[in-house]
């Protein structure tokens, strides 16, 4: 025991926990310039506005700001901002980040994704209209024609041509709607002959 206390007394061990010290110390003072060069702590860069440009004028502008990119999936089709432009980004423009950082953006698609025209012949002109705006469709107009179910949906059109259910079409458009207007075909006729 009395070897033990002498030896915690004497000036090897001091001088090896001295050293010991000073190898923590000279490490962690390394290490942590390492991690300040390694990250570029305290480098930050403005995130640019990428709102409505194109890819290209994108990619350019986050290259000379040392950033990164990556597209996210296409949105939904919006009519305020140019085909294939950038229409939301992550982070926003104007925050602070370090160089290198990713930007995550979203483009503009082509147009209007497609969608199914539904079954509405044979259908009231009224449940057809529902029907439509309920899968992204409106009704642009009514046409009536001599048929006996009033305002029973006959057959559609779009920009001129008959539409079947289950063709696509893009979303927002607009399809009119040929129904009967309580007549039976022909009968119009027989009583102006009558007359």
């Amino acid at each position: 025991m009395r070897n033990f206390l002498n030896f915690l007394r004497s000036k090897t061990l001091l001088i090896n926990l001295g050293l010991a010290l000073v190898a923590v110390l000279v490490i962690s003072w390394g290490a942590l310039q390492w991690l300040k060069g390694s990250t570029h702590h305290g480098e930050l860069v403005e995130v640019p506005n990428l709102s409505k440009m194109s890819v290209t004028d994108m990619r350019e502008t986050l290259e000379s700001a040392n950033l990164r990119y990556e597209v996210l999936d296409s949105a939904n089709y919006d009519p305020d901002y140019p085909r294939f432009s950038i229409i939301e980004q992550n982070p926003p423009a104007g925050n602070m980040v370090k160089e290198n950082r990713k930007i995550y953006i979203t483009i503009n698609p082509s147009g209007y994704k497609k969608v199914t025209v539904p079954s509405i012949v044979q259908v009231t002109q009224r449940n057809a209209a529902s029907m439509l705006r309920a899968v992204g469709l409106d009704v642009e107009r009514i046409t009536y024609i001599d048929e006996l179910g009033k305002d029973m949906v006959y057959y559609a059109k779009f920009k001129g041509k008959n539409i079947s259910p289950g063709d696509k079409l893009p979303k927002t458009s607009r399809i009119e709607l040929i129904c009967g207007n309580g007549t039976i075909p022909g009968q119009a006729r027989i009583k102006a002959d009558a007359q």
